[in-house]
């Protein structure tokens, strides 16, 4: 009962992040008003869930240099959390 609950909790976090990050793709190419409350703090929030990843992707459009560099960090938390709770439902 333990590991399902932790590989819910798990599961969720992976998809709050995903959410963050795609919510920030998408208000960045829709081309949202950047100093808004709620965009600028989507934008943290997606800025410190994908430090790590930025400029990975390094192109002379910035739409896409965004898209990459967020789309990346949403694959992994989903792949990486969603694999974790999947392990751990199975314990």
């Amino acid at each position: 009962m333990g590991a399902d609950r932790l590989a819910l909790i798990i599961h969720s976090l992976a998809d709050v992040a995903a959410a963050f990050l795609g919510l920030w793709i998408l208000l960045y190419l829709l081309e949202a008003n950047q100093v808004n409350v709620f965009v600028d703090f989507v934008h943290g929030v997606a800025d410190w869930l994908a430090g790590w990843s930025q400029d990975i992707f390094v192109m002379d459009t910035e739409g896409l240099r965004v898209f990459f560099n967020y789309a990346l960090p949403t694959l992994i938390y989903l792949g990486v959390g969603h694999g974790a709770a999947a392990w751990l439902r199975r314990l």
